[in-house]
């Protein structure tokens, strides 16, 4: 047995085997906020109360109910599902470990930081302290009525409350409240960009890694919230209020099968779109008293403003980010004939809010002509489309962040991943190998397997180029972790090079490290000068 005493009370952990040789610690399901529950659904996470004698810290908290997208699944769990797990290789190190905090990605509807998708293994065998976290999702962390119980952003406020804890305990299982790198893909790495600029997160971490995920992104912010909130309540058969106050008992009322997974679209295009359309997401906060806020602001504040003064971070997305969400939404040819018929299918949600119809045919038009000229749109050239949702998803905002920071000299590292080997799975588990045959394609999320072991991941096989992959990786992230230098020496073979306006550095991650410069540089002057033209304020360099 193995024990812990944290602020609450002693927690008793284990000792597991690593796959790849040698021991750590585990500590499973510790809570790191009051369960939020009852008369605290909606509100920002409350303190944990202090428990007697031992608690077991060897079996994960409960997910967070939800409704898994790419698996097309409810996956049963509990709104009490704030809990967080630490993993380390010495608990009594001779000098504090770097700590680093991961947060899930799913779309702020699904996931958790459950071992059987983020085993510890390769990391914590790089002298880190690992802690995954759970946080409340879709409309139970992310409903704003604008009201003091329910003000919005509760899942945001879940990982700050977490990243509290963490400050406050982690010097307990050897870690160094002084030197805490957090990461996460997806909206994990758009919760990551927005801690960077939230007044909340400040002084919480030293160092940042944002994955496929950034917070100038359209789709990590959510327009019209309270008609989505009035629409969900349709659904559900209330459609006799626009009280904000009613509407917000009727939600407390309701079981939590009810909630999950609804579809509340307010405009035509968000179901016509070749992507997902999110519904709760982060919002701008209103003030109540001396509450604290989250986000205040506009998705796009971080290109002008830049980040909290002194923070570190990587950036970076994998090469084929939006071949996954061929998987998640209409049949194929359904995707096809809209992209041939109406010009709108290539239009950003960014345009498709905020300008004209007929500037959207314009924008549309252009678009379209750019990647496929005047061939129409079939099955045999679905790479243009692939490339377009990539681009406008993820690729693009990526490349304006970099930009941002790297224009108010603080220091920031750019990538593309390109590894690709047998645990790349998504392509296949999804059953998309038919979209871009013959490509060795990267897909959105493929990176992780580098970073963590998986339930769905073949033995580790030390002769394999894979595994090759995952030592460059987890050294890279951990290295970056412990110096703010993904490569403080020669030993991976190449310099990862901080980026600048002047010279645009960024690294390919393959089987071998490759230096580039001017990552996309055609494409990305591109969009550019599309959003310069209508939408500035999604461009870093006006």
């Amino acid at each position: 047995m193995v024990v812990v005493n944290v602020t609450e009370g002693a927690l008793e952990g284990e000792v597991l085997d690593n796959i790849i040789g040698g021991k750590y610690y585990s500590f499973k399901g510790i809570p790191y906020a009051a369960p939020p529950i009852g008369d605290l659904r909606f509100k920002p996470p409350q303190p944990l109360k202090p428990w007697s004698g031992v608690r077991s810290a060897l079996k994960h908290g409960p997910n967070c109910h939800q409704y898994d997208n790419l698996m097309k699944m409810v996956i049963p769990g509990s709104e009490d599902c704030l809990y967080l797990n630490v993993y380390t290789k010495d608990i009594k190190p001779s000098k504090p470990l770097p700590v680093m905090i991961f947060i899930h990605g799913g779309a702020f509807v699904s996931g958790s930081g459950d071992s059987d998708w983020y085993a510890p293994d390769f990391l914590v065998d790089k002298d880190v302290v690992l802690v995954t976290i759970n946080y409340r999702l879709e409309i139970l962390g992310f409903l704003c009525l604008d009201l003091e119980e329910a003000p919005g952003n509760a899942g945001m406020k879940d990982q700050v409350a977490a990243m509290r804890w963490i400050k406050k305990n982690i010097h307990n299982f050897g870690g160094d409240p002084e030197n805490i790198t957090i990461f996460g893909e997806s909206a994990g790495g758009a919760s990551v960009s927005f801690h960077l600029v939230s007044p909340m997160s400040k002084g919480l971490f030293k160092r940042a890694i944002v994955q496929s995920g950034n917070s100038n992104a359209s789709w990590t912010t959510a327009p019209f919230y309270k008609e989505k909130a009035r629409n969900l309540a349709r659904l559900l058969g209330k459609d006799d209020t626009d009280d904000d106050r009613e509407l917000l008992e009727f939600f407390k009322s309701q079981p939590i099968d009810n909630l999950i997974n609804k579809i509340p679209n307010i405009a035509f295009f968000e179901k016509e779109k070749p992507w997902i359309s999110l519904h709760w997401l982060i919002v701008s906060e209103t003030q109540f008293g001396n509450n604290e806020r989250f986000f205040t602001g506009k998705c796009t504040d971080i290109l002008s403003n830049g980040i909290h003064e002194g923070v570190e971070v990587i950036i970076g997305h994998t090469a084929d980010e939006a071949l996954m969400y061929f998987s998640t939404k209409r049949p194929l040819e359904e995707i096809i004939n809209a992209a041939n018929n109406y010009l709108e299918s290539f239009v950003s949600d960014e345009f498709a809010w905020n300008v004209s119809i007929p500037k959207q045919l314009e924008i549309g038009e252009k678009v379209k002509k750019y990647y496929f000229g005047n061939e129409k749109v079939t099955r045999e050239n679905l790479g243009p489309l692939v490339r377009i949702v990539s681009m406008v998803i993820f690729m693009y905002p990526a490349v304006q962040m970099v930009k941002a920071i790297a224009a108010k000299k603080s220091k920031v590292y750019f990538y593309q991943f390109n590894c690709h080997t047998e645990r790349n799975i998504f392509e296949k588990l999804l059953k998309l190998e038919h979209i871009l045959p013959g490509k060795k394609s990267v897909l959105h999320a493929d990176d992780l397997f580098y970073l963590f072991n998986t339930d769905l991941n073949e033995p580790i096989d030390k002769s394999k180029p894979s595994y090759k992959c995952i030592d460059t990786v987890s050294k890279l992230w951990t290295n970056f972790a412990k110096y703010g230098n993904p490569t403080p020496d020669d030993s991976l073979g190449d310099k990862w090079v901080p980026f600048t306006l002047e010279k645009q550095d960024y690294l390919e991650i393959n089987e071998k490290l490759l230096s580039r410069s001017f990552p996309d540089k055609e494409e990305i002057e591109f969009w550019e000068s599309l959003y310069r033209q209508d939408l500035p304020q999604y461009c870093a360099i006006k």
